[in-house]
Parts: structure tokens; sequence; C-alpha cells
């Protein structure tokens, strides 16, 4: 097993100031920039940012913030809207939604389910806490999650620990929010953000990703 790399960040329109081609320099790889949330919302910034990165030659993903809602209905909001390419990771982000109604256990199967009958591929989902708690204690795995790779939260200790049965193993581990967990909490470019680390080597990232070299 190859040592895992610390080559992943995911922004949104909270982190103001971006510069790709420094966050290049500094060794990032790929980028997950937030979509949308819910059936309304749209994060202005991730069409040009898509554009620029592109650009600096990163590689692109686009996540979905999960809400209360109908979970088909809310991917294909986030598909109309980010109209990805064959090369443009998807991931729906589930967690606990701090101003409405968070997402259901079933509401996270539609939404991954509808996205792989759409495109043809499961998208990956992100998750800390909250899946820990509904999936960690369930021997038998989840038939629809099971098919996504799995994007950990957690800030505390060295390595990932609790992957739910439901996921083989974990595929990126988001370490740091820029404040907590180990370092280094900043990439040049950005300052402070979420970092992520790939459980393998760098051409199995750019499979994961769809990329054919």
């Amino acid at each position: 097993m190859a040592k895992p790399i610390n080559v992943i960040v995911d922004l949104s329109h909270h982190n103001q100031k971006v510069d790709f081609a420094k966050m290049k320099a500094d060794g990032i790889v790929g980028v997950i920039h937030k979509a949308t949330q819910g059936l309304t919302y749209g994060d202005k910034t991730y069409a040009s940012r898509r554009r620029a990165a592109s650009e600096a030659g990163l590689l692109w993903g686009a996540y979905h913030f999960g809400v209360g809602g109908d979970g088909s209905d809310q991917a294909d909001f986030f598909l109309n809207t980010v109209q990805p390419d064959d090369d443009t990771l998807l991931v729906l982000d589930y967690e606990a939604n701090l101003s409405g109604p968070t997402m259901a256990l079933d509401q996270a199967c539609e939404f991954v389910e509808h996205v792989a009958e759409v495109t043809g591929r499961w998208p990956g989902f992100y998750s800390g806490h909250l899946i820990k708690e509904q999936l960690g204690g369930v021997m038998t795995p989840d038939a629809r999650l099971s098919n996504c790779f799995l994007w950990l939260a957690q800030y505390n200790g060295p390595k990932p620990l609790g992957v739910p049965p439901t996921f083989r193993t974990w595929t990126l581990w988001q370490y740091t929010d820029g404040v907590l967990g180990p370092s280094p909490h900043s990439v040049d470019g950005i300052g402070l953000c979420d970092r992520s680390k790939f459980n393998g080597s760098l051409s199995q990232l750019r499979k994961l990703w769809g990329v054919i070299d």
C-alpha cells in the first residue's frame, strides 16, 4: 500500500482569496469545490474557479451539501448546476446542517443512486461523526453507499479511525479544517484551509478522478 499523499484541498466561497498557480506550486494536485446546497443555493464562485483551476492544470471536483429533502431532486439540481464532464469528481457532503433540517440517510442514498443512474458513476461520500454514528455499528454494508468512495472528516489523531463497515476503507481523509488537526494547515495561494490526504499513489488518484493517462 502506497503512503497517503497530501495533495487535495476543498474550497467554497468562504475561501475568499484563491491562487491556483500558487496552490499547484505548493504541491496541490486536486481541488474539490462546493457547487450547491439543498435545492436552491449555488456557490457563485464555482464556475469561474473551475475555469481557473483547469487552466492551472489541477484536477477538479464538485460537492453538494445535502439537506433534509428529496435526495433525487437535490441530485438533479447538483448535476444541472455542475454540468460535469468525465474528469469532474462528484461528492455528496453528508453532515449535520446547522441552518436547517439535516439530510436523512435514506435521502443520501437516493442522492448517490440518482447521480449513478444519470452519470454512470457513483459519487464520493464525505462525512465524519454523522456517518460513524449511523453506520458504525451496522455490520451489513449498505448496498448503495458501499459503491461510493469514503471521504472521511476527522481532525484528531495521526490516522483516520472508525471507518463504518459499509466502506472497505477510506479513500480521502480530511485531516484538518485549517485550525484543528495535524499539520500542515495551510496552502500557498489560499492560507488556512481544509486539506485532505489520498489513500494511494498519484496514478491511483488520477484513476479515481477518471483521468486516462
